[in-house]
């Protein structure tokens, strides 16, 4: 990317950010002179452990007892310990505000509005902590949730994590299967789970899923509902369950356990698509530090601002939502879906709550732009100072939409990590301009670099390995069942020793930001040269004629042959004119090698439950190998079209 080219954002230097009043906080303690974000960035990777000493009384995290040293190396970078000997409690780290100012909005598509202060917050978070402690429920038990995104969710998470109970939770849309790949391998003792939920104008009963579960699950002593579609379930089919309502009392208390700093907090599981999901634990105070680092000093987040993120409770973008109340900001909880019902839902909801932070994925993006809505012309949003965006590649014309058809004067930050480490490499940044498909900046304490094959820096503008040359704090303390780390090391140090290997095909740019290619292992290799999926997606996006694509390579008789799968337009059919417009669109905007062999129409693209392109499924599935896990899709079915009799060269898919 040229320097030099044209911002689409430039920072309003009359206010003051977050990030700057951190500079100038740590300036002053340290006695430094930072004369640019880079100088700041190099500084907070020191191995010293002084930023994040810093930032953790610069954000007021509140210690049971201090820690007696930031940072102990240990011979590999996964047993690195942070802030030894300290003590803290998450839940009190959210939970430390208590007035009448709102903590929670929830809306659903239904119409529902509920909002709870903090003070309502800390009051039903205590009633249903004391009644976990009834119910048995003691530190180091798993508490599990089949749950909708609604705010009993945050009380139960916020209830379990006083007590030092660890977390895990499911969207209720999960299939039985996929909810047993998860839950079932990390033994709760109880299960918090819905009676049903609403999504596109659709009702959904649960109940008869849960007994499944509760009867599959031994170790599910309580199976406790929480009514959403009905005021009085009928549970009698339901063994082990009662009614979250008959759980409460009012005699209670609320005393936050007092756990070391990588105390087990949340459970997530990976969403790969080769065996069971990955069962990765996350510490208490890593996954505190690093997410107000990110909300503070990267999205800008104000006391009173209001936040919101469209996710399910199975992302981790809901935990990181849910810890924007340690930052005293309001949280916005949607439940169903984000275009029912209309496709302004969300744009709507943002001029209603007078929302700040507004974070969604290029899915959603790419969908408005088929549709040709413009909230520019429809709403004020007058409220949005910035826009996130994360669960793939924010592609350039996602940018080009977003200054043309929803806001100009607004803050478009693409952000990228994962479930893995619960939190972002690369973050926006309120001190810096937004260029188009580039992430800002590097995050604040995380050394990353891009490496090439041969595990040497790669230069700016080469693409390569995104890598982590440091250990951060937000690192999994472990995986669930693999007492020894071997699966933990295989899975992010098997590449460059020592170094975590995330998985992704990144370049830097000459603005000291960060692109991102795809995923690694999904790269394409014609003629010997590394292409990355997303580079092929960000421009077929560009087509009017199409909604999405998943390309692959096949190995031919010379060389690597990339196959291009669209899905069509409704009314639309791949003719060879529109093969040809594609691959003249490929060749002319990305490069000759970027041309696919085969263009083949399809009835469906098949994605993970996160949203993700899942190409190595794709792939398999060509190739007849078995999907160990099918469950990780979130449209299975869709893979029964990719076989070798329908993806020939003369055989098509058209959406009449």
């Amino acid at each position: 990317m040229a320097a030099n080219k044209a911002p689409l954002w430039t920072p309003n230097q009359e206010h003051e950010s977050l990030l700057t009043s951190f500079t100038h906080y740590v300036a002053k303690k340290y006695n430094l002179n930072f004369q640019n974000y880079d100088e700041l960035h190099n500084w907070s990777i020191q191995p010293n452990g002084d930023f994040w000493n810093a930032f953790a009384n610069y954000s007021e995290i509140e210690f049971k007892k201090p820690p007696i040293k930031i940072v102990n190396y240990a011979s590999h970078m996964m047993d690195t310990e942070w802030f030894t000997g300290s003590e803290l409690n998450f839940a009190a780290n959210l939970l430390k505000r208590k007035d009448n100012n709102p903590a929670i909005i929830y809306r659903d598509e239904c119409g529902r509005r509920t909002e709870l202060t903090y003070k309502q917050l800390f009051e039903q978070v205590s009633q249903l902590s004391s009644a976990l402690l009834r119910l048995g429920v003691k530190k180091g038990d798993v508490v599990a949730a089949v749950m909708t995104n609604c705010p009993d969710t945050v009380i139960a998470m916020l209830a379990s994590s006083s007590i030092g109970a660890i977390w895990t939770s499911c969207s209720p849309d999960f299939g039985i299967d996929s909810i047993l790949d998860r839950i079932g391998q990390v033994k709760p003792k109880i299960l918090f789970a819905v009676d049903g939920y609403q999504y596109g104008g659709k009702t959904f009963a649960t109940l008869p899923s849960i007994s499944v579960l509760g009867s599959k699950i031994k170790s599910i002593e309580h199976i406790v509902i929480v009514a959403n579609l009905n005021k009085k379930p009928n549970i009698k089919n339901t063994p082990k369950s009662l009614m979250i309502s008959d759980l409460l009392e009012n005699d209670h208390q609320l005393n936050f356990e007092s756990l070391p700093f990588n105390h087990p907090l949340f459970i997530m599981y990976s969403s790969g698509t080769t065996g069971k999901p990955k069962c990765i634990i996350h510490g208490a105070g890593g996954t505190l530090i690093q997410h107000l680092k990110e909300h503070q000093l990267h999205t800008n987040l104000m006391v009173n601002d209001r936040i919101f993120f469209y996710t399910t409770c199975s992302w981790m973008m809901w935990n990181w939502l849910v810890t924007a109340l340690a930052s005293k900001a309001t949280i916005i909880l949607y439940e169903g879906s984000p275009f029912y019902p209309n496709q302004n839902t969300l744009w709507d909801m943002v001029d209603e709550e007078n929302i700040n932070v507004f974070g969604i994925s290029p899915r959603y993006l790419s969908t408005l732009m088929k549709e040709q809505c413009m909230p520019i012309k429809s709403n004020r949003l007058d409220s949005l100072k910035t826009i996130l965006s994360t669960g793939s590649s924010l592609l350039p014309s996602h940018y080009n939409y977003v200054y043309e058809s929803v806001k100009q004067d607004v803050q478009l930050s693409s952000i990228s990590g994962g479930t893995d480490i619960i939190s972002c490499f690369a973050l926006g940044n309120a001190n810096l301009p937004v260029y188009s498909g580039e992430i800002q900046s590097l995050g604040l304490g995380m050394s990353v670099e891009v490496f090439d094959k041969n595990g040497k820096k790669s230069k700016v503008g080469k693409k390569g390995e995104l890598v982590c040359t440091k250990p951060f704090p937000s690192m999994p303390i472990g995986f669930f069942n693999d007492s020894n780390k071997q699966q933990y090391k295989k899975s992010y140090f098997e590449k460059f020793e020592n170094i975590w290997t995330h998985g992704d095909y990144a370049e830097l740019t000459e603005n000291n930001g960060l692109i991102i290619h795809g995923r690694s292992d999904a790269t394409l290799n014609p003629g010997g040269v590394r292409i990355g999926t997303a580079e092929i997606y960000r421009q077929v996006e560009k087509i009017p004629e199409i909604l999405e694509s998943v390309a692959i390579s096949e190995t031919g008789n010379q060389d690597t042959l990339i196959t291009l799968f669209v899905l069509l337009k409704e009314g639309q059919t791949l003719t060879n004119e529109l093969k040809e417009k594609i691959k003249q669109h490929l060749k002319i905007n990305a490069s000759p090698r970027h041309v696919p062999k085969k263009i083949i129409a399809v009835p469906d693209i098949p994605r993970t439950l996160s949203g993700k392109t899942a190409e190595l499924s794709v792939k398999a599935a060509i190739e007849g190998r078995e999907i160990e896990n099918i469950n990780a899709l979130a449209n299975p079915d869709s893979l029964k079209f990719f076989n070798k009799e329908n993806c020939l060269e003369n055989q098509s898919f058209s959406q009449t």
